[in-house]
């Protein structure tokens, strides 16, 4: 089968290991309850649009260059303009970052998504 930009529809792995999980753990007598959520629906909630498949695009170049160069333990990310493989250590070491839902920058990332505004 192929979607609607005639690419090859492959299967979905969570399907298929919740089954899976479930049917052995009942195997072996345990009780288990899982619920499967289809993470897309969560990843984004508007269309991709032409910038987005550039940057996913350069993103992927970016890891596929650094795991062929053997690099583990990185993750490529956008620094000043600029794709760089940064060691993820160097990445949570710090902590959770917060966003202020007061900002300018804020402000405009919920007008680019085009995502509505919660606040009572």
């Amino acid at each position: 089968e192929t979607d609607a930009g005639g690419n090859k529809q492959l299967a979905d792995v969570g399907p298929y290991l919740k089954d899976e999980i479930t049917r052995k753990c009942k195997e072996q007598g345990i009780p288990v309850t899982i619920k499967y959520i289809d993470p897309t629906y969560m990843i984004r909630s508007v269309p991709a649009n032409a910038f987005d498949s550039k940057y996913c695009a350069s993103l992927a170049q970016g890891a596929v260059h650094g795991a062929m160069a053997g690099f583990t333990g990185i993750t490529v990310g956008k620094v000043d303009d600029r794709y760089v493989m940064l060691p993820i250590h160097a990445i949570t070491d710090q902590g959770p970052r917060k966003v202020d839902l007061k900002s300018r920058v804020y402000e405009r990332l919920m007008a680019a998504t085009k995502q509505p505004s919660f606040d009572p």
